[in-house]
């Protein structure tokens, strides 16, 4: 007769993407996530595969509930840029409250191993695939408001903030300057003028 789990398969991903997210993949050992998680290794086997498999299932986790937050919040009707700028802001505000300097999930994903491991770099992709959509969708819109002018390329646009904003997460786990960062921030919106 199986034995059922005496753990929480959720749980153990969330604590999974906690530790992943902190170190990094290739910072954290088996022996890391069996004393992290308090699952027994053929467990962690057991349940998600291994080290990779898992990994893989904590980032599409991050993705699947962090992707939709900014196509919401880009989404919602009236005046377009105020929420542009909300969102950008928002990435300095997160970046400098990290104070254990994290980081983005996606961004160390990308930096870490999507130059190497192909299933990465698709989530990676697709994130960032669904980021410029939903700022180029925003971006039109705030073009036909009379926000931007109708000269102006909302794809080029889009594009431009998805590096920017990749850039704020690179440097607010590196090196947290407020001042660079908000200083950056407000250039971006002033381009959008």
């Amino acid at each position: 007769m199986a034995r059922t789990k005496e753990f929480d398969p959720d749980t153990v991903l969330q604590r999974a993407l906690e530790l992943f997210w902190e170190r990094g993949y290739e910072a954290t050992s088996m022996a890391d996530l069996v004393e992290h998680l308090g699952v027994a290794r053929a467990s962690i086997y057991a349940t998600f595969g291994g080290k990779r498999e898992l990994y893989l299932k904590a980032l599409d986790g991050y993705l699947r509930a962090q992707d939709p937050r900014v196509v919401e919040r880009l989404s919602q009707p009236g005046p377009v840029l105020p929420a542009v700028r909300a969102l950008v802001e928002s990435y300095v505000a997160e970046s400098l409250a990290d104070e254990r300097r994290r980081g983005c999930m996606v961004v160390n994903a990308a930096v870490e191993l999507a130059p190497r491991d192909r299933q990465v770099a698709r989530g990676v992709q697709a994130s960032w695939d669904t980021l410029e959509t939903a700022l180029v969708s925003a971006l039109m819109r705030a073009r036909s408001q009379g926000e931007i002018s109708g000269e102006r390329d909302p794809r080029a646009l889009a594009r431009f903030l998805l590096v920017m904003l990749q850039g704020i997460r690179v440097l607010g786990r590196a090196d947290p300057d407020p001042a660079r960062l908000w200083d950056a921030a407000e250039q971006a919106m002033a381009v959008l003028r």
